[in-house]
């Protein structure tokens, strides 16, 4: 694993309407998750910044067995390496992206 990771994920929270609020404010408690946007259907975008996958899944299952939650859908997983090196040729940091589900 490389020094320097970070691993940026985004997740679609669905929770009951009714819950929205109180939901919300639990996935706020965790420290690698932001929460960036919500509908009034109840779905609530969430990023995720990691040091690495373990964490990624973890803070998953976490959100998913919040208790108040329905689903947890990863949509977006993307792994930033070698963060302080500049590609000297392209002067392009280096990154990966793992896909969209």
């Amino acid at each position: 694993m490389a020094l320097n990771e970070v691993h940026i994920s985004s997740l679609v929270v669905h929770c009951l309407p009714e819950h929205l609020t109180e939901t919300k404010t639990e996935i706020e408690k965790f420290e690698n998750a932001e929460i960036y946007g919500d509908s009034p259907e109840g779905k609530i975008v969430v990023v995720l910044e990691t040091e690495n996958q373990g964490f990624v899944t973890d803070t998953i299952d976490a959100i998913n067995n919040l208790p108040k939650v329905l689903n947890v859908a990863l949509i977006f997983h993307q792994i930033e390496k070698d963060l302080d090196d500049m590609d000297e040729d392209t002067r392009t940091d280096h990154s990966h992206i793992e896909g969209e589900v």
